[in-house]
């Protein structure tokens, strides 16, 4: 699996040395992460299903569909090939493709399990044996799905219900080699790709994007939708050194959204 862009050495910063496997690190939440890294001096190797023209300077690009037990086990060859080890895992990839009643959603299961859940569990079970000698963290980006379990997402919202599972399971079985794994439960930000759930949304359901839009923003106690920028910062702060003694947790990035519900 080929490498398509260039990869800039770490530079200095509290990461500097570091090398981090950032997954759906093209646009939005995923790029604004890498871009992170690498500004705090980390090495960032990157993946998406097709490249955007967006991979943030300085970071490597595979095309990779992660989907697929083949997708993954290429793009974690390349990965280990290219950095020569790992420090650092983001599991951002993930999405649906539909928003339907759980009725009818029979063959959109098992993509959205394989991409938001299997995905992260067949990286982890390649990159981990690197991470071993030298401890490491790893985030898995989720959603607040879980928590209010909205019917026309239910199949995302298992899934993700089930990488959150895992995530605090795999703490514990890692945490005597020194690495963290942390997941991170999103609310409602703003990228190219809730533009487009939006459209799908009003599609199916009927309505405005616009009107869709201000009812989200209206529902979040801090009165705005997220940006890139917040989950970034987080994501920066879990996988460094300042975060030395979280693991296991679940983290809701939500403006407040389910404070009531949890």
């Amino acid at each position: 699996m080929a490498m398509q862009s260039s990869l800039t050495a770490a530079g200095s910063g509290e990461l500097a040395g570091r090398r981090a496997v950032v997954t759906g690190g093209t646009r939005g939440i995923g790029a604004a992460i890498a871009r992170n890294l690498l500004d705090a001096g980390a090495t960032v190797v990157t993946s998406a299903r097709n490249d955007s023209g967006h991979t943030p300077s300085g970071a490597a690009f595979v095309k990779a569909d992660l989907s697929t037990p083949e997708g993954v086990r290429g793009f974690a060859d390349t990965a280990l090939e290219t950095l020569g080890g790992v420090d650092i895992i983001v599991n951002n990839a993930g999405g649906c493709r539909s928003f339907q009643s759980v009725l009818d959603l029979e063959n959109d299961w098992q993509y959205t399990m394989d991409i938001n859940f299997l995905a992260a569990v067949r990286l982890n079970a390649a990159l981990v044996p690197a991470m071993r000698e030298s401890g490491g963290a790893i985030v898995h980006v989720s959603s607040i799905a879980t928590i209010a379990a909205y019917p026309t997402l239910l199949h995302y919202a298992a899934a993700k219900s089930a990488l959150e599972t895992y995530s605090k399971g795999l703490s514990a079985e890692l945490a005597p080699d020194g690495i963290r794994v942390v997941s991170v439960c999103l609310g409602n930000v703003e990228t190219p790709a809730s533009g487009v759930a939006r459209a799908q949304i009003v599609e199916h359901l009927g309505g405005d994007q616009d009107e869709l839009t201000e009812q989200w923003a209206a529902e979040i106690p801090l009165g705005r939708l997220g940006e890139a920028q917040d989950i970034a910062d987080a994501v920066s702060f879990l996988v460094s050194p300042r975060a030395s003694w979280i693991t296991g947790s679940n983290i809701v990035i939500d403006g407040g959204k389910t404070a009531s519900l949890c």
